[in-house]
């Protein structure tokens, strides 16, 4: 959990500064340009922290297999916040750091990290190693 969470941290902490900071941030006009960064920065740091805390004493696979299948099911993950982000920037014309942070990193975190828990335990980090 605690893995989890400092990447969440990453996630939200990264995008409010490419987005935000400042008034207008580095990316304020590209807000889901910027969402991806962060979330793939925030997931890279929960994946190590999964790996080598949380489910430490999991079998361990190949690394580069994990961190594939890591990225490929948070790749889904991304797509449900950067719909939600997308909803509210371009259908809804909502563009405040509260409106953003609502869609991405309210309803999106909460949708993606409810199809993460249900994926990771069981194709990226099982109790018994791939055969």
């Amino acid at each position: 959990m605690a893995a989890g969470a400092f990447g969440v941290v990453v996630d939200i902490g990264g995008y409010n500064a490419l987005v935000h900071l400042g008034g207008d941030g580095l990316l304020d006009d590209q807000p889901l340009v910027a969402k991806t960064i962060s979330l793939v920065a925030g997931t890279t740091v929960a994946y190590v922290g999964n790996r080598f805390w949380t489910y430490r004493d999991r079998p361990r696979g190949r690394l580069a297999r994990e961190y594939s299948l890591y990225m490929a099911l948070s790749a889904v993950a991304l797509v449900i916040s950067l719909v939600c982000l997308a909803v509210s920037r371009y259908v809804l014309d909502l563009r405040s750091p509260v409106a953003d942070n609502v869609a991405a990193n309210v309803v999106g975190l909460a949708l993606g990290s409810l199809f993460r828990f249900l994926t990771y335990r069981r194709y990226v980090f099982p109790d018994q190693p791939a055969t």
